[in-house]
């Protein structure tokens, strides 16, 4: 008697909505933060590290890209109830709330470029090269280090692969494009803040985007860089907690995790109980986890899952020409 094939999750996302989740994803308090310890390691050579950070998150995004094409099976207390929530109800409501908050967090960025640049007086120099120079080669990889964290949220669209439609189309499509757009948005917030700022002012910031944004002739628009961080974190977090369920579920079908993970909903076709369980895992670790540890320790984590998606689909990579020699050798 064969066993009954474990339930699958519902194809409800389209190519667009993976796009948006990734930039759901990504787009997250790093923007907000990282701009002025970045600028203390670099200067204004911040944009060289900008680009190798995003270099190297381009790297693992096209690895974890092409691993969940393969296998589209993916492997504040109030906030994380609310998200627990949305993501247990179903994967629809959650695409939805994430574009409402991706459209108000980029509409935020927005304002913030607009009202830096609309600072009166001259702009400040970006001496990139001499920058470079006084950096070095350690302060430059500091620096990449604390922007490649912007971009964390790359992964995303590979773990909620089960609920994309045509997964071999879609995500190695989605992947690219939103890393695409936010290494832009990066940039351009970047470029603006270091124009009005400059590079010693964005490193002693607390809150550069926001001191950018006063120095202008729309000082009102600041508040504007509270709403965006909110909405922008909240968005991290609806995708984080819909994507490790999902990696919960995979785990759990494979017995790495309690099988009971792996039961699906009959009518929403969500890992309900994955969901209930992170839930209650985030509720207890915002409650009582020491906020620096818990970002080492995810730091840490991040660059874990990244070496080991490269390792891994360095292997598919390798399997695949290995046997696309031996059947040129057959045929021969």
């Amino acid at each position: 008697m064969s066993a009954t094939p474990p339930a699958g999750l519902a194809r409800r996302l389209g190519v667009g909505d993976a796009v948006l989740v990734g930039l759901g994803a990504m787009v997250g308090a790093g923007v907000f933060s990282a701009y002025a310890p970045a600028a203390r390691a670099a200067g204004s050579a911040l944009l060289v590290a900008l680009a190798l950070a995003a270099v190297v998150a381009w790297c693992n995004a096209t690895s974890t890209a092409a691993l969940a094409a393969e296998h589209p099976q993916a492997g504040g207390v109030a906030a994380a109830v609310v998200m627990t929530a949305v993501n247990y109800l179903d994967i629809r409501r959650t695409a939805v709330l994430n574009r409402v908050l991706v459209a108000v967090t980029l509409l935020c960025l927005g304002l913030v470029v607009v009202g830096a640049l609309a600072a009166p007086g001259p702009r400040h120099a970006l001496p990139v090269a001499h920058d470079l120079r006084a950096a070095g080669l350690h302060g430059v990889l500091q620096a990449a280090g604390l922007l490649f964290f912007a971009f964390a949220g790359y992964a995303r669209v590979a773990t909620l692969g089960e609920e994309v439609r045509d997964p071999r189309r879609a995500i190695p499509r989605a992947v690219p494009v939103a890393l695409g757009l936010v290494i832009a948005v990066y940039a351009v917030v970047g470029v603006s803040v270091l124009l009005v700022l400059g590079p010693a002012a964005t490193g002693a910031s607390p809150v550069p985007l926001r001191d950018a944004v006063a120095a202008g002739d729309l000082p009102g628009l600041a508040g504007l860089v509270r709403v965006g961080a909110v909405t922008a974190s909240a968005g991290v977090l609806l995708t984080a907690m819909a994507g490790v369920g999902r990696t919960a579920l995979a785990m759990a079908r494979d017995a790495e995790l309690p099988t009971a993970l792996a039961a699906v909903h009959p009518r929403f076709q969500l890992p309900h109980r994955a969901e209930l369980v992170l839930g209650a895992v985030v509720v207890v670790a915002v409650s009582l986890a020491d906020v620096r540890s818990a970002i080492g320790f995810s730091s840490l984590a991040v660059l874990g899952y990244d070496a080991v998606a490269n390792a891994a689909a360095g292997i598919v990579v390798l399997a695949a020409g290995l046997a696309g020699r031996a059947v040129a050798r057959r045929r021969g």
